[in-house]
């Protein structure tokens, strides 16, 4: 099969193609705008390359549960020209074919599921930390879905002792992503993540937060593996910070071998920033098989 899949970013729109195999065959991106200037685009080059399914993980908040009201909708969405936009019934009505749909980091999740390093693993779990957090449940081999999807990036964590920082979350103030997206980074210091990397209490504050919600994640949700990836993971130092500071907050509570071995239990993406349009594919031939 020809597959589509749409990483769709607050930023920009990355189209492919793919086949079942997870390869991809082509790839373009497209500056993220309006429907009115974007979709156009996106419609003719998924139609110029004759696919025969789509898959779109997308920026949220969206509805991806099926048979509810605006299914397939992006909703309550800050960029307001996408607000209540039905972006999956815009693709079905030009491509005529079917059309997967999820977040864009459900997508990632499905897509290290399917092809990286979570694969064969019923249970796990992908935390994107970057202009946002967000996290994509894999539970019981399919993705987590309740009243919508995970909004994982807003739990609430304890503060730092040494941080006076309020957040940034304009809904909660110090949830996760208030306190330790990119945004409360430059917010907090002055300038940009990637210009702080020789910066221990910068890190050691960040890692605080992380850690706090991979425990988090690890007590309600008992993943067998959680990945870390977004831009603010790419700091070298941080990624053993978190396991380090993960180790001595779960102060031997949870004693399973995958937990005990924390080197190879949190981890980064295997994927080299593809998981996401990997995981499209994967939404494209689910919708195939379950219309």
């Amino acid at each position: 099969m020809k597959i589509g899949a749409l990483e769709a970013g607050g930023t920009k729109m990355v189209c492919a193609v793919g086949n079942e195999e997870g390869e991809i065959l082509k790839k373009i991106t497209i500056p993220t705008e309006t429907p009115r200037e974007t979709m156009p685009k996106m419609l003719d080059f998924f139609e110029q390359e004759q696919v025969e399914a789509l898959g779109i993980g997308c920026f949220g908040p969206i509805n991806p549960v099926k048979g509810t009201p605006h299914y397939g909708y992006i909703t309550s969405t800050p960029k307001i020209p996408w607000q209540n936009y039905d972006i999956v019934g815009a693709f079905a009505q030009r491509l005529h074919c079917p059309v997967g749909f999820d977040t864009d980091v459900n997508a990632a999740a499905l897509g290290e599921a399917s092809y990286g390093i979570t694969k064969g693993l019923r249970n796990s779990i992908y935390i994107t930390i970057g202009t946002g957090v967000g996290v994509g449940v894999f539970s019981e081999g399919r993705l987590l879905h309740g009243m919508m999807h995970p909004e994982g990036g807003h739990i609430l964590v304890k503060r730092h002792p040494d941080d006076p920082y309020e957040g940034a979350c304009p809904f909660h103030k110090d949830c996760f992503e208030g306190l330790a997206a990119g945004p409360s980074l430059e917010k907090r210091w002055g300038v940009k993540g990637a210009q702080l990397s020789d910066r221990r209490e910068v890190w050691e504050i960040e890692s605080y937060y992380i850690a706090q919600a991979c425990m988090d994640y690890c007590v309600i949700l008992s993943p067998e593996r959680i990945v870390l990836g977004g831009g603010v993971m790419k700091q070298p130092s941080l990624l053993p910070l978190v396991r380090e500071k993960f180790a001595e907050m779960m102060a031997g509570y949870i004693q399973t071998p995958q937990v005990q071995d924390v080197e190879k239990y949190i981890v980064a993406p295997a994927l080299d920033d593809e998981q996401g349009v990997k995981g499209c594919i994967r939404l494209a031939l689910e919708a195939v098989h379950n219309p």
